[in-house]
Parts: C-alpha cells; structure tokens; sequence
C-alpha cells in the first residue's frame, strides 16, 4: 500500500541560498533531476556555483561537470565570487563516460552539469548538441539520479522564444523546471520553477547581478521603485504577486504622433496584451491612438505576467496621451475586459499591505472587489484609501489629475 512506502527520501537538503531553497520549498530533494534554462550570459552558471559552494559548507560532497567552460575559467569565477572551498570537486569533461566514472570515484551529494547540450555519449548517434545525445544524456543523469545517486541539476540551454532548446521529453523525465531571467542589461534576475513534483510552483526568487555574484533581494521596491520620478505623466505603479511575494512595479507609457504606420514597442509586458488594450481603451474610453506610436515598458528589468496589470498600462498610456499626471502616491490594479469593466484580481490583501508599507495611501481596485473581505482589511490596517471603479472609462476619468501643458488628446465626457 502507499502507506507503506517511507517518504523519508522526498525531505529537502537545504542549500544555503535563501532565494533558491525558497522557490524549491526548501531544497534540492536527494536523488531528483533539475533542469535550469536562462538565457546565455544571464547567470546560471554563476548561481549554481554559488549553490554548490553554499551546500560545500554545510558539509554536502558538490560535483561540477564543466562542459561548456574549461577549468580555469570556473576557478577564476569561483575565486572572484567566493567559492573557493574543500568538498566541491571541478569536473572538466564533457564525455558521459568519463563524467559517470568520476561521480562513481567521488561519490557526490550533489551534481550539476553545465550544460546538458554539450554532453556527448560516443555510444550514441549524432553530435553533441543533437536531439539523440541530449535525450540519451538525460536519461542517462536522471536514470543515475534515481537509483539513489545524487541531486543532479542539469543546465539547459533555452530557444530565442525563451523555451529549453531541445526534445520536451526533457521536461517529462525530471522533477523540477527552473526558468532564470532577467535582462542582462540590469542586475535583477528571477528564479521561477514551472514544474517542482515536491513542492508548488507559485514561488519567485529575486536576485541581484554584482561583480561578487549573485545576492538575494530582500526588499525588490529598492531597484523597481529607487530612480522613480513621481509625477511625470505616463507614470503609473502597479502591485504585482510574484508567487506569493507582492511587488510593486512602476508601468511606463510614451505616445508620440507617428509619421508613418503606428508602431506598438513593449519590454516587460505582454505585446499582444497592449495591442487588446489599446482597442478598449479607444472603443470604451475614448482615448484614440491609432495615429500615435505607443511605448509602454516596467522599469528594472522585471517581465510582468500577471493580468492585473492591464489597469496600470492603459492608465499609464491614458496619462502620457493626454499629457496629464497620475498621483504619485496611487498604485493601479485590476484585469481589463474586452467591454471595458473591470475585473477582480487575486491576493488583494497582498498588494494593499505591501503598497501600505512602501508609503502609497491610495489604491485603484474593479468595484467588484468592495464586496471582498481582504481589500477592505488590508486599508483599514494599512491606512490607504482604496477608490473602487467598476469600468475604464470611470477609471480614466476618476484618475488623471489636471492638465500638466494641455491635454494632447479629448476624454470622454470633456468638453471639445
């Protein structure tokens, strides 16, 4: 019976890394098969070390197999960030063999191989990198893994659309699915596990790029909101959930006439998402752009999925059209229907205490969510006013302070 079955081997080893163990529910569980995927040069290879040099110290037997990069290399990396140590062993070979002899010498509690793409096994057809080697590999670590091996972690490699290049047979056969982003322009970087079979998935790890390494952020307001200009019209800050950690984001917009057919340009936001709000906010606020060029973008980096943003981004776009500012103390969220209402968003309470806490003592929130138990709970402890508005149009009209040099364009309701 299942109940017979000891579950003692699912327990958690924690690495050391506050922000890892917090998106993997406390660990890396023995004998599982991770994968991560990033883009290149976004840090995996500096994060992971650091795991393994964290799990070192607490007295774990860490294993890299270097694929990708020589020795050297790692040990240069590793002396700059500090993870130099006894117990962390440098494996630099990318043949499957020779990597299986030295992890059966060593005898490893953890073992992570960068990059899964560049193993090769002579006993297979194809070159390293093929759809042959990368799936036999694979095999191979986790079939290791699960016979009461190590905690393997596999590096993968990810396709222009963000996706791990290679077969999908790779998501199936582990564990746990790691996404690493950021933009490697700025110094936040996010951990996500789209698929964790010993924990849930909703969890975000924050880090910061520095020349040292990668260090976790405890408190994300300071790169989102620290170069802030409160006031300037376009400008509008959302409370996003990330997992179960609220964030505050500033949302911006810049409209501009166009001089040929209109461009639409995001970063951090869903395209196609702008393009769908830009219709209602023409057909249902009034706010017409379709001889505009419209710019909208999150401020650090961050990418913004959840659908309670599309408030913040047609305010924003509202407000730079019209040349009017949004209260700098205002923070925006709710999902936008293609009739214009508004519609309720999760985890309100989240968001209203962590806007609260950050200094903002007002909150544009649907008007269904008056009747929701959280919002009101988290304004009466928090302070902040909560305005509630059943459409965009009310919203738009409701928010926009007075002209800043004149509005570029008419809302609904004003006189020509």
């Amino acid at each position: 019976m299942i109940t017979d079955i000891d579950g003692v081997g699912c327990t958690p080893v924690a690495t050391g890394v506050d922000e890892v163990d917090r998106v993997l529910g406390g660990g890396l569980v023995p004998g599982s098969a991770t994968v991560i995927g990033g883009e290149p040069g976004i840090g995996k290879s500096t994060l992971l070390l650091q795991v393994l040099a964290s799990m070192a110290r607490n007295g774990s037997r860490c294993v890299l197999v270097s694929a990708e990069e020589s020795t050297g290399q790692v040990r240069e990396r590793a002396g700059r960030i500090g993870a130099l140590g006894p117990r962390l062993w440098l494996v630099g070979d990318a043949s499957l063999p020779s990597v299986v002899a030295a992890l059966e010498d060593i005898g490893p509690d953890v073992v992570v191989v960068d990059s899964v793409q560049t193993v090769w096994a002579p006993d297979l057809e194809g070159s390293p990198g093929s759809l042959t080697q990368v799936r036999g590999c694979t095999h191979q670590l986790v079939t290791l893994a699960k016979a009461g091996g190590p905690a393997v972690v596999l590096v993968g490699h990810v396709t222009k659309e963000g996706g791990l290049a290679g077969p999908r047979i790779l998501e199936h056969i582990v564990d746990t699915v790691l996404s690493f982003e950021g933009d490697r322009h700025h110094g936040l970087r996010l951990l996500r596990a789209t698929k964790h079979r010993f924990g849930p998935t909703g969890e975000v790890g924050l880090f910061e790029m520095t020349p040292t390494g990668l260090h976790g952020v405890d408190d994300p307001a300071r790169l989102f909101l620290g170069d802030r200009c409160p006031g300037s019209p376009g400008s509008v800050v959302f409370a996003s959930i990330e997992g179960r950690r609220p964030l505050l984001v500033e949302i911006q917009a810049l409209t501009v006439p166009s001089s040929g057919p209109p461009r639409r340009s995001v970063s951090g936001v869903d395209s196609s998402r702008l393009g769908l709000l830009l219709a209602v906010l023409d057909r249902r606020a009034g706010i017409r752009l379709n001889d505009h060029d419209v710019y909208v973008s999150t401020v650090g980096g961050v990418k913004v999925t959840d659908p309670g943003v599309d408030l913040a981004m047609c305010l924003a776009v509202a407000s730079a059209a019209t040349n009017r500012q949004i209260p700098s103390g205002l923070v925006a969220v709710g999902e936008v229907g293609l009739s214009g209402e508004l519609l309720q968003v999760s985890h309100l309470g989240s968001r209203l205490s962590e806007a609260a806490r950050l200094g903002f003592d007002r909150v544009v929130l649907p008007a269904t969510a008056s009747s929701s138990r959280q919002p009101s709970a988290a304004a009466a402890t928090g302070g902040i006013e909560v305005g509630f508005r059943a459409s965009l149009a009310a919203a738009v009209e409701g928010e926009l302070g007075s002209p800043v040099a004149g509005p570029a364009l008419r809302l609904v309701g004003e006189p020509a």
